[in-house]
């Protein structure tokens, strides 16, 4: 890819990327820790709620005090070290910065930086995926009128996803589906973050439940974050989500091709040209042998018998029929990974996946029956979980993005698995997300999207 030359030859030159990071949570420390070893890059600024709690996260990722004692912005700029401040602005206003990278992971924020950081000049790296869901489309738009890039960030399975993509369609190949694996239940739709820690402990080594955000760790299991990502690798890559969202089929990575085709081919996915994501469980609770919980795939489509030989001749992990084919990356490593994005934002000025329509929503779902007058408490908490929806589905059902769904009062009562709409709360029109979703929506109408023939294709 020759990014390492590029920003070998910027440390050479004494002129490297700067880098202005936003939020120093689990995937800002994961960047921190190989930020420091990165020749080329310079981490000129760190902006955190909590600058105390930063100082100790540079500390757990293997920074020396004497590198973020800068006392400004222009005071880490001349000594290569990096100012630590609670507030963003400092660092997004600094002219010289090259890369903001958001992290904060809340949707507010997210917006509301990266379109402070686009009008200084800045490329983003968007982290903050939830964010991206509710306007990314719109933040792309925006960044390429003035210069700059907006970009998903690479390490973590949306840009991942969407790499799996682009691949398949250079080499020609039509995309049946992408996505990646994950650990669900159908039970774990209704998980909190005091039932959480109950599954979590079942298979991670965390000591201590006060160690980790469990609100967080929940939305990955509730479903939510799966919705999320999918949604972000369908604005990003055109393509369109299941009619009833994500299925969630059991399947080890050498099942990819079998379980992730279409119904009528003995498949799972119920249209061609969607996302899905895999469980490592199967119903029963039981492990499924050999699963991806951790990675990420696409499966392709073969146009003739050549292809299909081709695809027995190097293994490729064709179905049953040979017609189709999968490709996965077993794990991803999320910030530890981030510089590959810092790197192409900054010196190809080529996003690492960047949404380019509105073909998918994540709509806000009752954990539970919910009341009149109670308050939303947003993704992984203890009243919705988040269902990826085809965007013209998500619209005429008027259905509330989970990204809106944090702090809102209900008018009315919801019933469990019932799909919130607008109606159903109370929102100042004046918030800045529920704007930027508006605009997004008014840009980037999307069309009802038409189910492609299921019927096997004919093969040449």
């Amino acid at each position: 890819m020759n990014l390492y030359r590029m920003l070998a030859a910027r440390a050479e030159e004494n002129r490297p990327v700067r880098v202005g990071l936003i939020g120093a949570g689990k995937f800002g420390t994961m960047y921190l820790a190989q930020v420091r070893t990165t020749a080329g890059v310079h981490l000129a600024g760190l902006a955190d709620l909590d600058p105390s709690g930063a100082q100790a996260r540079l500390a757990t990722a293997g920074w020396e005090p004497e590198r973020w004692d800068a006392q400004s912005m222009s005071d880490a700029l001349s000594n290569g070290t990096t100012f630590i401040t609670d507030d963003a602005e400092q660092v997004i206003n600094c002219a010289e910065i090259d890369v903001i990278v958001e992290a904060t992971g809340i949707p507010n924020a997210g917006i509301r930086h990266c379109r402070g950081a686009i009008a200084a000049g800045h490329h983003v790296i968007m982290v903050t995926v939830e964010a991206d869901v509710i306007a990314g489309p719109l933040l792309a738009q925006e960044a390429e009128k003035e210069g700059v890039v907006y970009s998903l960030a690479w390490g973590d399975q949306p840009a991942l996803v969407a790499e799996h993509v682009d691949w398949a369609r250079t080499c020609g190949f039509d995309v049946v589906a992408a996505g990646k694996g994950t650990r669900y239940h159908p039970d774990y739709h209704a998980l909190t973050p005091d039932t959480v820690w109950d599954v979590l402990q079942q298979y991670l080594k965390i000591a201590n439940p006060e160690t980790i955000n469990l609100k967080m760790f929940n939305s990955f299991l509730d479903g939510s974050k799966s919705g999320i990502e999918m949604t972000a690798v369908c604005n990003a890559t055109g393509l369109v989500p299941q009619s009833n969202g994500l299925g969630f089929p059991p399947c080890s990575r050498f099942e990819l091709a079998d379980t992730c085709k279409p119904v009528l081919d003995g498949g799972s996915l119920s249209r061609y040209g969607t996302t899905e994501v895999v469980s490592s469980l199967n119903r029963n609770g039981e492990s499924v042998p050999h699963h991806l919980a951790m990675g990420t795939f696409v499966v392709i489509d073969a146009d003739s018998d050549y292809a299909r030989q081709c695809f027995q001749e190097y293994h490729m992990l064709p179905d049953q029929s040979g017609r189709y084919a999968a490709l996965y990356r077993p794990t991803h490593m999320i910030g530890m990974e981030l510089g590959v994005s810092v790197a192409s934002t900054a010196l190809r000025r080529e996003a690492t996946g960047r949404p380019k329509g509105f073909y998918s929503d994540v709509a806000a779902v009752a954990k539970r029956p919910l009341l009149k007058g109670e308050t939303l408490d947003g993704e992984g908490g203890f009243c919705v979980w988040g269902k990826q929806l085809p965007a013209a589905d998500s619209l005429a059902q008027n259905a509330l993005p989970l990204g809106l769904a944090a702090d809102l009062r209900l008018r009315n009562d919801v019933d469990l698995g019932d799909i919130l709409t607008f109606d159903d709360v109370e929102i100042d029109d004046a918030d800045e997300a529920l704007r930027a979703r508006q605009d997004m929506v008014k840009h980037f109408q999307p069309t009802t999207p038409e189910l492609v023939e299921l019927e096997p294709k004919q093969v040449a």
